[in-house]
């Protein structure tokens, strides 16, 4: 769950003794990110194309950063709810070699969903997007989505199936896993990466993964649900 800015995290960080200080966050070497990968065979225009046209589910628009122009919508269909905005890699959950306190100064090493042993998600392992805490605005637990709902995520001609495995700030839009992003083929590095438009989230309603943490159970539901998305079913 990313918080609205790093100001609050810097400043705890300087009351801290240097004992407890993490060590310096620096950028994932280009050569140690995950290989860019596309899934499945559902292609990435037809995705978009359907999602073309917005029927606006939210009563107000979110905000992809904290302080900037709320203009992003969440919009549905019988059978998915979707958004397009920007990408701020998530690194919360179980602290992993790229995604922990040293590397993240706003990382948090819990995750609104848990894996079926109780464990925190891993960001850096298990590609999940993040979705806005419940609000007026909208309440995701109203339209068919909960932890373990199937995502497609498209960035270009990628398609990157993934989870809900987070909750976010409930004005905020935009977010997805470590995972996510290095399989779009995206930056994964918490502080540098991401990318600030162009990523479309497509949420198949009703759907769910268990365990949660199944990501090859999430690709075989996705394309079925993906299939079914592009036929207008």
């Amino acid at each position: 769950m990313r918080f609205p800015s790093l100001t609050l995290a810097a400043a705890g960080a300087a009351l801290l003794t240097p004992a407890f200080l993490p060590a310096p966050a620096t950028a994932v070497p280009a050569g140690e990110r995950p290989a860019a990968r596309g899934e499945g065979t559902v292609a990435a225009a037809d995705l978009l194309a359907r999602a073309g046209t917005c029927t606006e589910l939210t009563q107000g628009r979110y905000r992809t950063d904290a302080g900037g122009p709320a203009t992003v919508p969440v919009c549905g269909t019988r059978d998915a709810v979707f958004w397009t905005a920007d990408l701020d890699v998530d690194c919360d959950g179980r602290p992993t070699p790229h995604c922990n306190s040293a590397t993240d100064p706003v990382f948090a090493a819990t995750t609104a969903f848990q894996q079926s042993d109780g464990r925190q998600l891993s960001a850096e392992d298990l590609p999940y997007i993040v979705v806005p805490a419940p609000s007026s605005r909208w309440d995701y637990r109203a339209h068919g989505v909960q932890g373990g709902s199937v995502a497609a995520v498209v960035h270009g001609d990628r398609v990157q199936y993934a989870v809900v495995g987070d909750t976010g700030p409930s004005d905020l839009i935009g977010e997805a896993s470590y995972a996510a992003a290095a399989g779009l083929g995206i930056d994964p590095d918490p502080l540098v990466g991401g990318v600030p438009s162009g990523v479309t989230y497509i949420v198949f309603r009703g759907s769910r993964i268990s365990p949660i943490e199944d990501h090859a159970a999430a690709v075989a539901e996705g394309e079925r649900l993906a299939r079914l998305f592009v036929a207008g079913g």
